[in-house]
């Protein structure tokens, strides 16, 4: 290839040198220009003396240092905590719901825990009032029965989207925790007694200022619950027989999220509580092998 080259090169040199001498006896005539591509040989760079001497070690020190520093590239993903996954330091209902006299050891102790709870109390109220001035502990139990009723409601009628409101992420799959191809009916009849706000907490997660508060309702009412199977037989409760029902439940909201709602979080079942009543379950009852040469009607 080299010498075809030299050979078309060696052609065109007279015609090149003609009109090169052309436009040196005629000023008017422009100048042929004629690039002709010649691969230069790559030189490696001289290495000093001094640097020959140096360690291998020494060497790639001194290659790191002069090498670029890029930041270290993290992945960080954004998050979003809508609720705890706990009760907060669960309200302990004194057993039997009553009140002991201050003169027996037991009654010491109640009176004592009591105080202790009323002062965390009180200063997970001045949290949420800085987060929400408009919350009292007055009006809240109304509220919060509110979101009870309507969250029962919406189980009832399997409303999904308007229960995800309603209750947080941590009660939900309480909830709806084997009641697929059941019926339910709930209703609520009455307060027996009016609801009160018993215990008030409020913590952070991550950080100081990732706040969520947790409220707790004793609630005692009267209600009806009826659980229906798949093929419509009752399992548990009745439509015609009301039960009182004594219940703390506990609310949660997320205060930092100006637009966060309370929403029910969970219940506090106390140690010292009736067991429920148990549950009717509809079972297959085998019949009798045949055998395939008889006919089911004399078996019958």
């Amino acid at each position: 290839m080299a010498a075809a080259m030299a050979a078309g090169l060696g052609r065109k040199a007279p015609r090149l040198c003609w009109k090169a001498a052309e436009s040196l006896l005629r000023p008017g005539a422009a100048l042929a220009c004629v690039v002709v591509p010649v691969r230069s040989r790559r030189r490696c760079p001289r290495v000093p003396e001094w640097a020959r001497e140096l360690s291998p070690e020494e060497k790639e020190r001194r290659l790191r240092s002069a090498a670029p520093v890029f930041p270290d590239e993290r992945i960080e993903r954004t998050f979003y905590l809508a609720c705890t996954a706990e009760i907060m330091d669960p309200y302990v209902p004194p057993e039997g719901d009553a009140r002991l006299t201050s003169l027996s050891r037991d009654g010491l102790k109640q009176q004592m825990q009591k105080l202790r709870q009323t002062a965390a109390s009180q200063l997970a109220l001045r949290k949420i009032k800085d987060h929400d001035p408009d919350f009292s502990t007055k009006t809240f139990p109304e509220k919060a029965q509110e979101i009870f009723i309507e969250a029962h409601n919406s189980l009832a009628n399997f409303n999904k989207q308007k229960l995800h409101s309603l209750v947080t992420e941590r009660c939900y799959p309480d909830m709806v925790r084997g009641n697929r191809y059941k019926t339910i009916r709930w209703r609520f009849l009455e307060s027996l007694e009016p609801p009160r706000v018993v215990q008030l907490r409020c913590d952070s997660i991550m950080n100081r200022g990732n706040l969520y508060a947790q409220v707790t309702v004793r609630m005692h009412s009267r209600q009806i619950l009826a659980i229906y199977d798949r093929f419509g037989r009752l399992m548990y409760g009745g439509e015609e027989i009301p039960k009182d029902v004594l219940e703390y439940v506990v609310f949660e909201r997320y205060l930092v999220n100006p637009h966060g709602t309370w929403r029910m979080h969970g219940k506090i079942i106390p140690e010292w509580a009736p067991p429920k009543d148990p549950i009717l379950k509809t079972l297959l009852i085998p019949g009798p092998a045949l055998d395939p040469s008889q006919e089911h009607e004399e078996v019958k």
